[in-house]
C-alpha cells in the first residue's frame, strides 16, 4: 500500500539515536526518549494561497529533518511506524 500525503503536510520516519550516552553509559530502552529527527518518506503537493495557486513545501523526500516533541500524528504504513505532520511542525532540515 502506497501513501501520499495531501496538501502541505508530509510523511516522515523517525531516526533512531543513539543507545549510548558520550560517556559511554547505555540508555535502557524505557528511559529513551522519542527522537525529533527524522527523515521525509513523501511530502504533499503544496497547500493553496487564496488565489488557488499551489504553494511549493520547502522539504523534499530524502531531506533530514528536525521536528517538535509532540509533533504529528503516528500511523503504520506497510508495517512501517512513521509520522504525518505539516510541514509548519518542521523546525528546520539538516545539511
Amino acid at each position: 500500500m502506497g501513501f501520499k500525503p495531501l496538501h502541505d503536510r508530509v510523511l516522515v520516519r523517525r531516526v533512531e539515536s543513539d543507545e549510548k550516552t558520550k560517556g559511554g553509559l547505555i540508555i535502557p530502552d524505557t528511559a529513551k526518549e522519542k527522537p525529533a529527527e527524522g527523515e521525509v518518506v513523501a511530502v504533499g503537493a503544496g497547500a493553496r494561497n487564496e488565489d488557488g495557486d499551489r504553494i511549493k513545501l520547502d522539504v523534499k523526500e530524502g531531506d533530514r529533518i528536525l521536528f517538535g516533541k509532540w509533533s504529528g500524528t503516528e500511523v503504520t504504513v506497510d508495517g512501517k511506524e512513521l509520522l504525518i505532520m505539516k510541514e509548519s511542525d518542521i523546525l528546520g532540515i539538516i545539511d
